[in-house]
């Protein structure tokens, strides 16, 4: 088809505007690969990106949705060929490259990744750039040392995209996982997940004037930010580490040097946008050894694109439980 159905925002006069508009193939930005896209996918950014919020789109017009999944309509890069299902997960589309909410997309081969053996293109967009980032962040607290059948590892917001794929992934690989959240109904679902244990998200965001608690956590991954990370970072163990990796609680952090310097505690920051394609692979490669297909399953609920603003006001108010599929052909 020479148009195609497209969430586009644009900002004139200043003002934020997005709308499904039909437009033509040729509107397109340069790349060498041209996606038809069958799913994508609702992460956080994603829910400021279609509101209207800062901080994620940089750059007008553009196409929002970090993530996509589809097939291989042209290719003029040796490392694709038409037909090939293949994966795109936040590298600075929805931001400054066009993204997913659309049937097509046409980017660069680096950041494309073929979709792995053992998932279909659903499964791909379940796991999106939330479960990317929760498996990055667990295989950045294994290179600092984690290993299963030490202290708990914590996961704060974990009814969410990340923490939901996280809690999973943990359990799979033998960790005493504690959820942290503020939807005490949903604890039937985070045990389900593999959450060995759950903590109400108050106790971590009730302020202590300690500048250090008992070493609790052998490691954590921490979508919150904000106090929770400030808190938390009080209890981690000697040599611990925390995957920093979201700001849904916050960005500023306000704490001591403490923990760093009296426990050797590790802060690893998690930027999953801007990673090597053949890092990409590798934690693609992970998740499909690491991650149930069936509880992956169990977490996904599929939407239409036409209900992505309302989706979208859903995940900042931290409504979803998760994570949702976006069916961009429905």
């Amino acid at each position: 088809m020479s148009t195609f159905k497209a969430l586009l925002a644009t900002q004139p006069d200043g003002k934020f505007v997005a709308s499904f508009q039909q437009i033509d193939r040729s509107m397109l930005p340069s790349g060498e690969v041209l996606v038809r896209v069958v799913y994508s996918s609702l992460n956080y950014k994603d829910g400021l990106a279609v509101t209207g919020k800062p901080g994620v789109i940089r750059t007008y017009p553009v196409v929002p949705g970090v993530d996509f999944a589809g097939t291989v309509e042209e290719s003029t890069s040796p490392h694709f060929n038409r037909g090939d299902e293949v994966v795109v997960t936040g590298c600075g589309t929805s931001e400054v490259l066009w993204g997913g909410y659309a049937q097509y997309a046409r980017l660069d081969a680096e950041f494309i990744v073929p979709l792995p053996n053992g998932i279909t293109l659903k499964q791909s967009m379940g796991i999106g750039t939330a479960g990317f980032t929760a498996m990055q962040s667990v295989m950045a607290l294994e290179e600092h040392g984690l290993k299963p059948g030490g202290r708990e590892v914590l996961v704060t917001g974990a009814a969410g995209g990340v923490g939901s794929v996280a809690l999973a992934i943990l359990g799979k690989l033998g960790y005493k996982a504690i959820a942290s959240t503020g939807r005490s109904e949903l604890s039937e679902y985070l045990m389900h997940l593999g959450a060995s244990g759950i903590i109400d998200r108050a106790t971590l965001t009730t302020a202590s004037k300690r500048p250090l608690e008992a070493e609790r956590w052998a490691a954590a991954i921490d979508n919150v930010g904000g106090d929770t990370l400030a808190n938390l970072l009080k209890g981690v163990a000697l040599g611990g580490s925390v995957a920093s990796c979201g700001l849904a609680g916050g960005a500023a952090l306000n704490t001591t040097v403490f923990p760093f310097i009296l426990r050797g505690v590790n802060l690893l920051g998690i930027d999953s946008s801007r990673v090597p394609n053949a890092r990409r692979r590798e934690i693609w490669t992970r998740l499909v050894r690491d991650l149930s297909m069936d509880l992956l399953d169990g977490m996904i609920d599929v939407q239409p694109l036409s209900r992505i603003f309302e989706l979208g006001e859903q995940i900042l108010a931290g409504k979803i439980r998760g994570r949702t599929v976006i069916d961009v052909g429905d």
